[in-house]
């Protein structure tokens, strides 16, 4: 497969780029809000409340693929922006043209039915629309030029690149195959019918004006490989795609005549779905033939964030959709192009009209995991995560030194999301994990959770791990297995391990064994009291979380649309059941949980609307849940992560802010002020305390390599030292097999 094109500028051209833009982006950025970073990161870090970011530009490479030209502008920013201001290389691929209708006007609207319909004149006023709005991003200035090119990526196919003149390290790829024009209704000629079989290729619709002078016709394995050879050519350390695992609606499904497009009516665009699994072929096509460095893969929600309370804070909420009113050209810059420059069915209408649920959120489908930091039995404190599809882990040099070795592989076949390690009595480790089957001869599509147990300790502290062993799911049904969420795990005192995953219908599935072995029959988590009857469906959002308190008690948290649901055991060790109503304001995100001394658990989460962090907690003398604190404006979105530090009630928190970085504080009583720790991260940030009692804060760079902070000395009120990157960057393979 072709590996030529034009790669990244050299680091000199790179810095040139940053300081001849970032006085533009810093005027235009808003107040602290998405703020241009110096790239000067050389100087450490020292202990302040605010630190230098370790990572450096030329490490980092961002693949977004999308199915229609505003996909990212809706479900990906801020981090898209964050992508392209950091001055790393980011590559941006649109499958269809998103001709729809050929209409460029707001639907509903009288110019709309007067429009005559032209849908490559329409296709390419989307592109233009899409070009002004990553100049604006890039550069500040949404004319900024762009350069065309038609360019070989399959032998046989040519796609449209669009290169940024003033920052030729952003690019734009257009396939420009043909959408499917309806978000739900079954069309066979569509990335989804071909995706499902049901035509053997489809065709692509030429923009106006495209340096592409012919229509193609590609069939699923030439997607597949045309997105392989994007990956071969881009090298990225971090993929972004839209949401292969798309939720259902519960309305009636549309009739077809054909039984392989007959199914689930989803809230997703189905265009979206199919993107995003012709990613996750291509990507284990990629990794299957030895690719330079494992990937980290981020899935974001689409259509579905329009039922789900909004998580986003209101002023990056304004910023995204000041950047989706350039893409509809709702400021009326001038304009030569007779196609038009801009979408002006999304023009004006992103803060307040049709699509502002999806202006108003930010949303991964794994939600990130608040236990993947965890100490092995020497002390040393252990991490995993998810590259390339594959488990590594890494261990800390030394017990308490604050830094990790070189990552070592566990294995794994298309692991999604981040990994959730649970620590048995005995000091040992399990991980758990959700895995994509992707459809082959003899094989459906679906998902299932995995789990691998230490049988042993590498040389360098790292744990080893036998075989993965599927769990399976609580569903049957191979198309519902897709829906079910990511897993969340605990050690009871005894040593019999439960494991809780969202199902298909929203409730909660559980299953437990002896030592995370022999497993019991998936069994359904009875429903919250105030819901109906006792198996009534809670309609848990994904987000869950679990821990065992001081007194034995296993707890579960998770999300829903209006709280939080909480169930515990009535006795140490057994399976949890509904508890009182919470009361608890609802949440924008994940729900995460850690207990302390006397039976008291804390909960931390965003609230909706604000992306505030609240903090609540539940005595158990009392029973009952009370918000107990709030920590200062950060904004962000995603997981919150939360862990015990040291005696008494003790914590520590992490979280994403509104630039990206991580944000860390202590609490008590109530959150101290956040300490800013400058570092561009994938998933959630992880948390743990060390051998001598400090606490520590992880996260996995967009670099694919682990960094740790550490405090200075225990304490509520030591500052977090300098971000310390992984030793090394060998990675060493473990003992257990995919």
């Amino acid at each position: 497969m072709p590996r030529s094109g034009p790669s990244g500028p050299s680091t000199s051209r790179r810095r040139m780029l940053q300081a001849a833009v970032g006085t533009v982006l810093a005027a235009t950025a808003g107040a602290g809000v998405w703020a241009w970073r110096s790239p000067d990161t050389s100087r450490p870090a020292s202990p302040a409340r605010e630190q230098e970011s370790a990572e450096e530009p030329d490490d980092q490479v961002f693949l977004h693929v999308i199915a229609h030209p505003d996909d990212g502008l809706f479900f990906m920013n801020p981090g898209l922006e964050q992508a392209i201001r950091s001055g790393s290389r980011t590559v941006t691929v649109c499958l269809t043209g998103g001709e729809s209708d050929g209409r460029n006007a707001p639907r509903g609207s009288a110019l709309h039915h007067r429009v005559i319909p032209d849908r490559p004149a329409f296709a390419r006023a989307r592109v233009n629309g899409l070009l002004a709005a990553h100049a604006q991003m890039a550069t500040g200035d949404p004319e900024s030029t762009w350069d065309a090119e038609a360019r070989t990526l399959l032998r046989g196919f040519q796609v449209e690149v669009q290169t940024l003149r003033a920052a030729p390290q952003h690019q734009l790829v257009f396939v420009e195959l043909v959408e499917a024009r309806a978000v739900y209704q079954p069309r066979a000629v569509s990335l989804r019918g071909l995706w499902l079989g049901v035509v053997d290729s489809i065709p692509t619709l030429r923009p106006e004006g495209s340096p592409v002078q012919r229509q193609f016709r590609y069939t699923r394995d030439q997607v597949t490989d045309t997105l392989t050879a994007v990956l071969d050519w881009v090298r990225p350390t971090v993929v972004r795609t839209l949401d292969p695992n798309a939720v259902h609606s519960g309305k009636r499904p549309l009739s077809t005549p054909d039984p392989r497009l007959a199914g689930l009516r989803y809230f997703d665009h189905q265009d979206h779905t199919a993107s995003a699994h012709f990613t996750q072929a291509a990507l284990a096509r990629y990794w299957g033939q030895g690719s330079p460095a494992p990937t980290v893969v981020e899935n974001y929600l689409g259509y579905e964030l329009g039922v789900l309370p909004g998580d986003l804070d209101p002023s990056t909420v304004r910023r995204k959709a000041g950047t989706l009113d350039i893409y509809g050209w709702a400021d009326h810059r001038r304009c030569a192009d007779p196609a038009g420059c801009g979408d002006l069915k999304v023009g004006g209408s992103a803060l307040n009209g049709s699509p502002r649920s999806w202006t108003r959120s930010t949303r991964l489908r794994a939600p990130g995991s608040n236990a993947w930091v965890r100490p092995a039995r020497d002390g040393r404190l252990t991490a995993f995560a998810v590259r390339g599809g594959a488990a590594y882990g890494w261990a800390e040099t030394r017990a308490g030194s604050g830094r990790f070795g070189a990552p070592h592989r566990i294995g794994g076949d298309l692991l999604q999301g981040q990994l959730h390690v649970v620590r048995q009595p005995d000091g040992t480790l399990q991980l758990f994990g959700s895995r994509t089957v992707l459809p082959a001869p003899g094989v459906d599509h679906h998902r299932e959770l995995v789990t691998a147990r230490q049988n042993g300790t590498g040389p360098d502290g790292v744990p080893a791990f036998g075989e993965w062993e599927s769990l399976g799911s609580p569903e049957r049904d191979p198309v519902r297995t897709l829906e079910i969420g990511f897993p969340a795990a605990v050690a009871a005192p005894d040593g019999t391990v439960h494991v809780f995953v969202r199902t298909w219908d929203g409730g909660i599935g559980h299953r437990s064994g002896p030592h995370g072995a022999q497993w019991s029959p998936w069994g359904l988590l009875e429903g919250p009291a105030g819901v109906g009857t006792l198996k009534a469906s809670p309609q848990i959002v994904d987000g869950i979380d679990a821990c065992v308190d001081a007194g034995g008690l296993i707890h579960v948290v998770a999300p829903s649309v209006r709280t939080v649901q909480h169930w515990v055991s009535k006795e140490p060790g057994e399976t949890p059941r509904p508890g009182a109503a919470t009361g608890l304001p609802e949440p924008g995100g994940p729900i995460s949980i850690a207990p302390l001394a006397g039976g008291v658990v804390r909960i931390a989460y965003r609230q909706s609307q604000t992306a505030r962090v609240l903090i609540a907690e539940r005595r158990r003398a009392i029973g009952s849940w009370r918000v107990s604190g709030q920590c200062e404006r950060a904004g962000g979105y995603g997981r919150v992560a939360l862990a015990p530090a040291g005696s008494g009630d003790r914590m520590v928190l992490a979280a994403r802010d509104d630039a990206g970085d991580v944000r860390v504080a202590m609490a008590q009583a109530a959150p101290k002020p956040w300490q800013r720790c400058r570092l561009a991260h994938s998933a959630a940030a992880g948390v743990a305390h060390d051998a001598a009692g400090r606490a520590v804060l992880v996260a996995l760079g967009n670099d694919g390599r682990l960094y740790a902070a550490r405090q200075a000395k225990a304490g509520q009120t030591a500052p977090f030292l300098g971000w310390r990157g992984q030793t090394g960057r060998p990675e060493r393979t473990g003992d257990a097999s995919g």
